[in-house]
Parts: C-alpha cells; structure tokens; sequence
C-alpha cells in the first residue's frame, strides 16, 4: 500500500505494508538516517520525529497513520544544522556517543516550541524517556536552557 505524507516540508509518497514502522520508511525508503533504532518498542526515544509538530517514536508509528500528516526530522529541523538547539548542543558538549541525540534534540525542540523557558522539572518531565547510553544528561539539560536562553534573546 502506498501513504502520502509530508517529510520535512515535501510531499513524499513511501510503499509497504500498512503496519510498517514509519522509522523504516524514513530510513531505508527515504534515506534520512538521523532518527536511530534503538529499542523497537518506544521505549528509548533515538528515533523521535515531530509529527505536525508533537514528538512521537518513530519505531512505533504505523505508515498508515500519518498519511495526510506533516513528519519533521532532525534532517528537518534546521537543513543548516544551525537550530539553536543544534548549536547549543555543540557548545555545552551534549554528545558522547551521539547515538540518541537526534531523538534528544527532537523531544527538546518541541518542548522549547510549547514552553519556551522551561523549568528543570519541565526538562525533566519532556525529555523522560529519552534514554542516554552515555549518561550525557547533565549536558543535555545544559544545552536546552542555552538554547532556551538564547532562543528569548533572539525574540526580544
């Protein structure tokens, strides 16, 4: 079966069956390999994407849902590399492995849209289930308030 959807502002058509992971159809049909497998069952967070602008685990979303939908990728959320969040996550030296910080830097994105200076308990709680092999998650909390800070400074 085929599914429509929009992918990083572009219509794009994948083919398979219905229950297929949206991760693969990213993957392996599309060809964007920022968001990572890495538990199958939604459980560790690397492979978040937006979709219409609300982080969901891509290992675990059918094709068949989002047909019609908007899909945003880390490849997505600044073609540059250059999103604030990106950037902070350079300078307070988020990633270790950097395995899992697409999925990171995607939950943290949406969090930032929804609530632009957020406490370390809205931290927390956005970014629960997003699993860091590394333990990297001192910095990772670093680099949201950066990017926090400086996304305010940038509206004033």
């Amino acid at each position: 079966m085929a599914t429509t959807f929009k992918l990083n502002g572009r219509e794009v058509t994948v083919k398979g069956p219905d229950d297929s992971p949206l991760l693969w159809a990213i993957r392996d049909e599309l060809g964007l390999t920022g968001a990572k497998f890495g538990c199958g069952i939604g459980g560790c967070g690397a492979c978040t994407v937006h979709l219409d602008g609300e982080p969901v685990r891509s290992c675990i979303t059918p094709v068949s849902s989002i047909a019609g939908h908007a899909i945003t990728t880390i490849e997505g959320l600044d073609p540059s590399g250059r999103h604030p969040l990106q950037l902070a996550w350079i300078e307070a030296q988020a990633p270790q492995c950097g395995y899992c910080q697409s999925g990171q830097i995607m939950s943290a994105a949406a969090l930032l849209k929804s609530t632009p200076n957020p406490t370390d308990a809205q931290i927390d709680d956005a970014m629960n289930g997003n699993l860091c092999r590394c333990m990297s998650y001192v910095r990772i909390k670093k680099a949201i308030k950066l990017a926090a800070a400086k996304m305010q400074g940038a509206k004033a």
